[in-house]
Parts: structure tokens; sequence; C-alpha cells
């Protein structure tokens, strides 16, 4: 006969298998299962005590997506002119940069290739 579990004993025990670091701690003896399951039950998944016990993959998705959240909010502060400003004058010196190499590589061409010279002058009478 099988047993059937309440279902957040089922949500906990796919949590800890999300979070390996916690058996760890059962079996040195850290903490008992019981005190893990009450901390998941009162504090959820996405609390910061399990920090600790994330993978670092998570924490790196946890950390860009707070990054992507304060590029956001940084945006929505932003003026629609004052960036039309000052994309307009990025361009401008990226125009005036271009135009500069532009004559270095043409002044480099020329100087780098020099006329050529027959050692014999022919003429047509």
């Amino acid at each position: 006969m099988e047993k059937h579990l309440h279902p957040s004993v089922e949500q906990f025990k796919k949590f800890v298998k999300k979070h390996p670091k916690i058996i760890q701690d059962v079996r040195e003896g850290k903490k008992t299962w019981k005190q893990f399951y009450e901390d998941w039950y009162l504090f959820g998944e996405e609390d910061e005590i399990w920090n600790d016990y994330r993978e670092e993959q998570e924490k790196q998705a946890i950390d860009s997506h707070s990054f992507i959240n304060k590029i956001l909010s940084t945006l929505k502060k932003m003026d629609p002119n004052e960036m039309q400003k000052h994309i307009a004058a990025v361009q401008e010196a990226i125009s005036a940069i271009q135009s500069v190499i532009g004559q270095l590589q043409g002044m480099k061409q020329s100087s780098a290739v020099p006329p050529e010279h027959h050692p014999f002058s022919f003429r047509k009478d």
C-alpha cells in the first residue's frame, strides 16, 4: 500500500531536492528536518534564509533578475528628450572620429604607395 503524503510535504521534498546542501546540514546535525520544514513553511522558498543553500546558478539567476530590475527602474526615471540629446551628441562624436580615421587612412595609403618610376624612359616620336 502506498502512503500518500500531505501536499505541503511533497512540495518540501521537491524544495530539498533543489537545495541539496540542506541534506548535508541534517546529516551533519546542524539542524533537524523538522526545523527546516518549519522554516520552509513559515518563510517560504524565496526567503533570504535559504541563500546559503542555493546553488550558484540559482544565485546568479536571482542576481541577474535584480540587475535587470535596477536597469528598468533607471530607464523609467530617464527623460526621453534628454536621452535623445545625449544620443545625438554621441552620434556626432562618432562621426567626427570616423572622418578623422578616414583622413588618416587616406594619407597613409597615398604615402604608402610610391609613384612607379621606370628605369628607362621611352617616348614616342
